[in-house]
């Protein structure tokens, strides 16, 4: 008999990205709501169908959303923020109270948007200061009654209430917070468990980071009085993203009756977890990666689960991927174009519920000699001897780094001086971070030339003409720092993976980044280099369009790896300083050219660092050490600039400081300038330019909402440090959105220069 397989959550935005196009469409009003909840409801039974077909027993349900599930969780509990409206007076969605949270309005700011603990996934952060719990959504219900209705049963997934409120801000109530929110809980399980439901799972990966006493103490109370509830259904609680450690002992005592560990990244912890797991509880234990594309090691995998089969036996014990398989591309099946000798290495979310029901089934049989097992070992065993992942010269200069590479000739005041010389910027120096909007006219463009209906010269043209165009933009504007606004690139990390040596890019392999936008991570398979020039194509021809500063715009090592499914046969740090020769080679092309503005952008460094503080050390010191091998290479005129977006800087200021870079920029805006406190207590150094303007909300600020955050930020950051930037790149948003929001921008600077030079706050700089 095989072992019962189970899913976590399954992508959700649909083989054709059906729901990115419904969420579009809904927003332009070219779509109706029913409309749009139609197609929610065709993708949530494709899922299911998919899942039992592959052979999954037990799939899950309410893990769909049209945004973000962190926003689904806080309709269900009835966390509504008092400024986006009244609820309605029965549990139900309002669909324009709903978006309003995600994307804003005129003149109320959406939800704080920051990272999915150490993933790309973006979650909208939760508002804590006025919150009252009702129970305010029957969607699990709905959505268990869909699978139903198809003749499958599912089990219902949920946050768990400690990692909800621990995602959210302020946390200082959350002792205060926990009882009532419990109660929606009890609420909702007494609801489940008379529409039948046996199972129900309880995401808690809050229990893979370090937690103080006084919260290990609160998951005990808070799941004795979950457990108290009549009737309710059995409790999983699901713990994934890393290991469970010294927490075992307090989790292990906890009223579950189920409880689900990350085998992949917590491997390591099995042995003394089977040594005191508790008689009778089931045992769900994540065996196939959920979060990288690579062909599962049913060795490694049938050996883990065969330690577990000889404690808690057939009846207790679950086969699952690692963690939900959101974060992964749903099928291969798509993929014509893949190299033919890296495909078979490779499992998106499809193969691996094909690889969840092999392993359930080989793990009660004598699996050694069994033809599915050795048919997977010689896979892994021709990726491994492959010549297209070992590339000697790249291992040579790696072994040759020597400690000079990792630092700039001078110090930043030294360098200050001299870019400011070479420069000739005035005071609050106004610049974007980069793109400017893909417009389905560059998106139709870009399909011809990759089609052969245009040739590579008719591409070049249309880019050359957009380049133009965003120039004088740019300059009527009155911007002082130009870009040229990346029309060439579909993606910040797939453009370079495309032009790197080590990478693949997929046709289809779209994974959800927030709300509609998603993304399509290279593969990172093999030892990096660069053969060509990635950037000086497109930076040269924009600097002959004007006499202004131009920014010459990379995006840094440790956010092309993050933001990539990397290679899992090689530590992270030795992919990252291969990237890193790679873009120290671009940035020294680059400074050659004339281009003395440089940016390296690194939004995913506080995402990198591992779920356990006593670990951040040894992440940010290779991490820094990669950022500062990329860009050392320069001279002293030549200004480093770097940005960073939608994470907690607090965690890792002393890291940005570390970077050495001469202007950082930072997402502020969406998150009300709370860094502005940060910079009190912890003056940077060199020079910051704090995001005037949330790209994320289709708001268009005002030039006095500019002009008085300009203010504000001067009394956090000396002046003549100060630059004024968006919060982020600028390709999601529509030129009618840009164009007055970046006027604005100008003007307000404008407005604060004079303001602050007539209080002598500012010096003239340049």
């Amino acid at each position: 008999m095989a072992l019962l397989t189970h899913t976590l959550g399954y992508p959700r935005i649909g083989t054709r990205r059906e729901l990115k196009k419904a969420l579009e469409s809904f927003w332009e009003g070219k779509l109706s709501q029913q409309e749009l909840l139609s197609i929610g409801s065709q993708l949530r039974k494709e899922a299911w169908l998919e899942q039992t077909q592959q052979g999954i027993a037990l799939p899950a349900s309410n893990d769909f959303s049209l945004y973000d599930h962190v926003l689904d969780a806080l309709w269900l509990v009835g966390a509504i923020p008092p400024r986006f409206g009244q609820l309605a007076s029965e549990p139900k969605i309002d669909w324009e109270v709903y978006f309003r949270m995600a994307r804003g309005a005129p003149g109320v700011a959406p939800l704080e948007l920051t990272k999915w603990f150490d993933t790309n996934y973006h979650y909208l952060v939760p508002e804590w200061h006025d919150a009252r719990f009702c129970l305010c959504s029957h969607k699990p219900v709905e959505e268990w009654r869909e699978a139903r209705q198809l003749g499958i049963e599912t089990k219902p997934v949920f946050l768990g209430p400690l990692t909800l409120l621990l995602l959210g801000k302020p946390q200082e109530r959350l002792a205060e917070l926990l009882p009532p929110l419990c109660t929606v809980y009890r609420q909702l399980f007494a609801e489940l468990a008379r529409e039948g439901v046996r199972w129900v799972q309880l995401d808690e990966p809050f229990l893979c980071t370090e937690l103080p006493s006084s919260l290990l103490e609160a998951y005990r109370s808070a799941y004795a009085f979950l457990a108290e509830a009549e009737p309710r259904p059995n409790l999983l609680l699901a713990t994934y993203f890393g290991e469970l450690a010294g927490n075992w002992t307090v989790v292990r005592d906890l009223p579950w009756e189920g409880i689900h560990v990350d085998g992949v990244r917590a491997a390591h912890e099995l042995p003394p977890l089977l040594a005191t797991f508790p008689k009778g509880k089931v045992l769900s234990l994540g065996v196939v990666d959920g979060r990288n594309v690579w062909k599962n090691d049913y060795a490694r995998s049938l050996a883990l689960l065969e330690e577990a089969l000889g404690v808690v036996g057939e009846n207790y014990l679950w086969v699952g991927p690692s963690s939900s398989l959101l974060h992964v591309p749903l099928s291969l099946e798509k993929e014509t174009k893949l190299d033919r000798q890296i495909v078979p290495w490779l499992a998106f979310a499809r193969e691996k519920l094909g690889e969840l029901a092999e392993l359930a089934d080989l793990a009660t049989r004598a699996w050694k000699q069994d033809p599915r097992f050795l048919a997977n070992q010689e896979i892994l065993r021709q990726r491994k001897s492959s010549p297209l992942v070992t590339r000697p010269e790249v291992r040579s200069r790696l072994a040759s780094l020597n400690p000079s590479l990792f630092r700039r000739k001078n110090p930043y005041p030294i360098r200050r001086l001299a870019q400011r010389s070479s420069l000739h910027l005035p005071p609050l120096p106004t610049t974007t971070i980069g793109s400017f909007p893909q417009t389905p006219e560059v998106r139709k463009a870009r399909a011809k030339w990759k089609s052969g209906e245009w040739s590579q010269k008719e591409y070049e043209t249309f880019v050359e003409n957009e380049i133009k165009k965003v120039i004088e933009l740019q300059e009527s504007l009155g911007l002082d720092v130009l870009v040229h606004g990346e029309f060439e690139r579909t993606d910040m990390v797939e453009y370079f993976g495309e032009l790197l040596e080590g990478f693949v890019l997929t046709e289809n392999g779209w994974v959800q980044s927030y709300g509609s936008r998603c993304v399509k991570p290279p593969i990172l398979y093999g030892d990096v280099s660069r053969s060509r020039s990635m950037t000086l194509r497109w930076i040269r021809y924009a600097q002959t369009q004007t006499q202004k500063p131009l920014k010459g715009m990379l995006t840094g090592p440790i956010t092309i790896l993050r933001w990539s499914f990397v290679r899992d046969d090689l530590g992270e740090k030795e992919v990252a300083y291969q990237l890193a020769l790679c873009l120290r080679d671009e940035v020294c092309e680059l400074e050659s050219a004339g281009i003395r503005v440089i940016q390296v952008d690194e939004p995913a460094l506080r995402e990198g660092l591992p779920l356990r503080k006593s670990q951040w050390p040894a992440y940010l010191e290779w991490a820094v050490g990669a950022f500062r091998l990329a860009t050392s290479g320069v001279e002293d005129r030549t200004q480093i600039h770097t940005h960073m977006c939608y994470s907690d800087f607090g965690d890792i200021w002393q890291a940005i400081v570390d970077l050495d870079a001469d202007v950082i920029s930072l997402e502020a805006a969406r998150s009300g300038f709370s860094l502005l406190e940060l910079f009190t207590r912890f003056p940077l150094p060199n020079e910051i330019g704090p995001g005037v303007w949330d790209v994320h909300s289709p708001r268009i600020p005002t030039v006095e909402e500019i002009y008085q955050a300009l203010l504000h930020m001067a009394r956090a950051v000396s002046p003549d440090r100060l630059w004024v930037n968006p919060d982020c790149g600028l390709k999601t948003r529509s030129y009618k959105e840009v164009v007055p929001s970046l006027r604005n921008m100008v003007e307000a600077a404008r407005k604060a220069r004079e303001t602050l030079l007539a209080k002598k706050d500012l010096e003239r700089a340049g």
